[in-house]
């Protein structure tokens, strides 16, 4: 641990709690909570989507109050502070406003400090970049990072004198605020610069368009086929070959850092090799994403692609940049999503319905002009929102600094005549002492029942 300035002590977050029966509490777990109990009002569930970094998130789930009166040991109150025990960026914690009646969900942990604790600094601590190395050591699994309920007891948060925390959160938060709002600002710009490229991608390229241009189709402008379908059978063999998958497949890019491999015997792997130039198009997405294409530029060599994907090759009187485009233009226009069946929540477009999606074909000249045109004002656009993502990352390092600087007592001067907190701490320890043991009473377990016997 590091030095601490005057008059400051280490404590734990178990250091730090209330004097009353359990402080902290995670949710409960497996079949006390499941989706048999959810109602549309009631009391409040909180659950993991609604703990910001920072900030409660307002997303609702309900349980009845019924219900909530059984779990009431896992009640959260205004005030409260909750913590995240899973997820990628830990420990993730936000103070809970005032939302009524609620409890929290497995995986968040509810706590409630002495009244002498100021939670927004021990909020602060939780979010600093110290705390966030020395838990980095404390995470646990492989895709579901894990902060187990013991560990997130022994957090160590410096702790200076009471007048002190409520001076430096005082200071912190003001210049939080005004970061907080310069970067809302610059999320804002980001989002009209996306909506932007989207409108000049459907204004692009207008259907019917120009008298001079042919209306066509997709399966008549050029060749559709779907990729080989995956199966156990060929996931060893003689004839290892990698392939593009949906997960490969992102607007305007393919990529290439998960690539994975099946068996492709020679006459099979010529069906399905992608030749440069080809379109690649989502299979089966959410609606939204439905349809997304990328264009293969000959990057991985021989490579192929399942049926996941839709594959475009351009007829003669079709560039493959102009096909992109239009298909890009399909999709933020909402195209394809009139041409879907829907299965488990997957929107899906298939070869026959997709071959029979309009296709605009101007000359090749003016095709040649609108891409050139687009491509570089759709560069502009990406050109600035690189700007702007500069200045949040900057945004960010400037907050970690502000919670270095605060976490260090270098943000407010002391003032000598503050009560130490090594009384403070000593006060909430008797107090926490002084509380009565709460016993559990054990429920009689059942008997088995003896089975009659046929005799």
């Amino acid at each position: 641990m590091t030095e601490l300035p005057r008059g400051w002590e280490w404590a734990t977050l178990e250091d730090l709690l209330a004097a009353q029966e359990r402080p902290i509490t995670d949710g409960p777990f497996g079949s006390k909570l499941a989706s048999r109990h959810y109602s549309d009002s009631g009391a409040r569930v909180i659950r993991l989507q609604n703990i910001g970094d920072g900030v409660f998130r307002d997303e609702r789930a309900y349980i009845s109050e019924e219900y909530f009166e059984e779990l009431r040991a896992h009640e959260v109150r205004a005030g409260d502070l909750v913590i995240a025990s899973l997820g990628d960026v830990l420990p993730r914690a936000c103070i809970v406003p005032d939302i009524g009646l609620a409890i929290v969900k497995a995986d968040c942990i509810r706590v409630r400090l002495h009244p002498e604790i100021d939670v927004r600094w021990v909020l602060y601590a939780l979010m600093a970049p110290a705390t966030r190395r020395h838990t980095a050591s404390l995470i646990k699994g492989v895709g579901r990072p894990r902060l187990g309920l013991s560990a997130i007891r022994k957090i160590p948060i410096p702790i200076p004198p009471a007048e002190e925390q409520r001076s430096i959160v005082a200071a912190l938060e003001d210049h939080l605020s005004h970061l907080g709002e310069a970067t809302l600002a610059l999320e804002g710009i980001v989002q009209r610069l996306r909506l932007l490229a989207k409108r000049i991608l459907v204004d692009a390229i207008p259907v019917p368009g120009p008298s001079n241009w042919r209306i066509s189709t997709v399966g008549k402008a050029g060749m559709v086929d779907l990729g080989r379908q995956r199966h156990p059978d060929w996931h060893i063999g003689p004839n290892m070959r990698p392939y593009l998958r949906v997960a490969n497949v992102f607007e305007d890019r393919i990529d290439l850092t998960n690539v994975m491999e099946m068996d492709f015997p020679s006459d099979i792997f010529d069906k399905y090799r992608l030749v440069e130039g080809d379109i690649l198009l989502n299979e089966g997405q959410s609606p939204e994403y439905l349809g997304r294409p990328a264009m293969y530029r000959g990057e991985p060599k021989e490579i192929a692609f399942t049926n996941s994907l839709l594959r475009f090759r351009a007829g003669v009187d079709v560039l493959p940049e102009w096909a992109l485009l239009v298909f890009r233009r399909h999709m933020h226009a909402k195209r394809f999503i009139r041409e879907v069946r829907i299965t488990t929540n997957i929107a899906h477009l298939s070869a026959s319905r997709f071959k029979s999606v309009e296709f605009p074909v101007p000359p090749l000249e003016e095709q040649e002009k609108i891409v050139r045109s687009v491509k570089a004002r759709l560069a502009d656009i990406e050109r600035s929102i690189s700007g702007i993502e500069l200045r949040q990352i900057q945004a960010d390092a400037l907050r970690r600094s502000l919670l270095a600087e605060a976490f260090a007592g270098r943000l407010v001067s002391q003032n000598p005549a503050d009560e130490p907190t090594s009384l403070l701490l000593e006060r909430i320890r008797r107090e926490r002492l002084a509380q009565p043991k709460s016993r559990r009473v054990r429920r009689p377990s059942k008997l088995p029942q003896q089975k009659e016997t046929l005799l």
